[in-house]
């Protein structure tokens, strides 16, 4: 029997954020950055990877280490982090691992016989004369690069970056203005044709993807025989497409696939994002006839401890995606049950009085804040996971639960507050059940409980506080 799986997918004391979907062996394997909880800087632990049967998207399998920042011989004492990946697999049947060293402008390429690793070092992406892209004077800035083998065993790499202000860890140098393609050589790390540029950045675009010009994240599909290059736009917040009849473009935007705080869907602006915003990376599968997008949120109140989401995501019969919202269930294909206890981190709404903003990269007056954490140190492989400092005028949701037999919930506190929580099953309408509260316990969890009598096989849930005076820590509820 097939169990439950929510959003975030992995266990809840995984950070693996910019996930790349690719089935290899009739397994789903995703790849992605490492980040280390409570860590300042983006992907400071080693190369992981899980996977899961195409049958069974709940059951996940962690294959362990494929590749340490060590191995790169340009990053021996492996100081330097290692950025999103991108994994293909080759025409001699070998598998790739391509990848960027910090913000060093060059991209390396490890090799293994298995999708699930070890990767060894092969070489850095070079020109045909031998030097590495990305070096010399007026080279693209190589960044998140994104890969493809095509039908007839081309190799297509895109990469490049597109920041609207300056970065202070890139050569003046070296061009940051869009993303481009080069066609690699049978050894996949030589160039054979290009660059040949197939996005603008801010400023530069003259086309429909103004508002929405490329940034990073470059990551690429081949859909019923057109191309499709998935990126994080200047947004920061969300993932975009843009088509082509050639993997050499020109690409035309199509429109946003998901925005990590729903910003867009439904005509949500900015400023009423329904979840802290951040950077976005990730990228389109197909699993049993059903499209899925993967992307990633931010949590402890930083832009660097980010975990993977999943989206079921749905295509038209003109080849066009529609912008999907963010949700609990994710991948689990229905609403979640209606019994049972679920950790209060699965919520796809986390909204402070003040509203949502990008996190920093500083957590500065993070007392002040309401954010979701940990109890537990990185990689202790614990679930640990709670939503810390909820204060007056919070609003937390999750979607979708079947709630057809269920007549209460248990929320798992602790804290020291007075006021109210109230119930209400449409994230813009008041709370119709409320509970009254008077709380002061710092350090033991206590229960309270809250009755309803909805009878829906598929709802939100969002809990309304309104608490005249405290803060709270919420650990978990449970369904009865």
């Amino acid at each position: 029997m097939k169990k439950q799986v929510y959003n975030p997918y992995l266990p809840l004391y995984e950070y693996i954020p910019d996930g790349e979907p690719h089935i290899f062996n009739n397994r789903l394997y995703v790849y992605g950055s490492h980040d280390k909880f409570g860590a300042f800087e983006f992907c400071e632990n080693d190369y992981v990877t899980y996977s899961a049967p195409l049958d069974d998207l709940s059951d996940w399998k962690y294959e362990g280490v494929i590749y340490k920042k060590n191995q790169d011989p340009s990053n021996k004492k492996g100081k330097k982090v290692l950025f999103a990946p991108d994994v293909v697999q080759g025409p001699d049947g070998n598998f790739y691992l391509y990848y960027g060293i910090y913000f060093s402008g060059y991209l390396g390429v490890a090799k293994s016989s298995k999708p699930n690793g070890p990767f060894e070092f092969l070489s850095h992406v070079k020109y045909k004369d031998g030097d590495t892209i990305g070096l010399k004077k007026k080279d693209i800035f190589q960044f998140d690069p994104g890969v493809l083998v095509d039908d007839d065993n081309r190799i297509y790499l895109y990469s490049g970056f597109g920041p609207d202000k300056y970065f202070p860890q890139i050569k003046k140098s070296q061009k940051t203005d869009g993303c481009y393609v080069y066609e690699l050589d049978k050894d996949m790390f030589t160039v054979f044709k290009g660059p040949i540029k197939v996005m603008d950045k801010k400023g530069l675009a003259k086309d429909k993807s103004v508002g929405h010009e490329f940034f990073e994240a470059s990551s690429i599909r081949k859909i019923n025989g057109k191309y499709y290059l998935i990126y994080s736009s200047i947004n920061g917040h969300e993932l975009c497409y843009a088509i082509s009849s050639s993997p050499f473009g020109p690409f035309e935007y199509k429109g946003t696939l998901i925005s990590n705080g729903d910003v867009y869907l439904n005509g949500r602006k900015l400023k009423d994002a329904l979840y802290p915003l951040g950077n976005n990376h990730g990228g389109l599968v197909k699993i049993q006839d059903k499209w899925y997008i993967f992307y990633h949120r931010h949590t402890n109140y930083t832009n660097t401890d980010r975990q993977g989401m999943a989206e079921e995501i749905f295509i038209d019969n003109n080849g066009l995606f529609k912008q999907v919202e963010k949700t609990s269930c994710g991948l689990n294909g229905e609403p979640l049950k209606g019994k049972g206890v679920y950790p209060s981190s699965i919520c796809s709404t986390l909204i402070p009085k003040k509203g949502n903003v990008f996190y920093p990269f500083f957590k500065i007056f993070k007392s002040r804040k309401t954010y979701i954490t940990q109890s537990t140190k990185d990689e202790e492989k614990i679930e640990s996971q709670y939503i810390k400092n909820i204060r007056d005028g919070c609003l937390i949701g999750y979607k979708y639960f079947d709630l057809s037999n269920t007549t209460s919930i248990t929320l798992n506190i602790s804290g020291h507050a007075k006021g109210k929580i109230g119930i209400s099953f449409s994230e813009i309408e008041n709370p119709q059940y409320f509970v009254n509260l008077n709380i002061n316990n710092k350090r033991n969890i206590e229960q309270i409980t809250i009755e309803f009598p909805q009878k829906v096989s598929k709802t939100p849930i969002f809990l309304h506080f309104a608490l005249k005076s405290g803060k709270l820590n919420f650990y978990s509820f449970e369904l009865k």
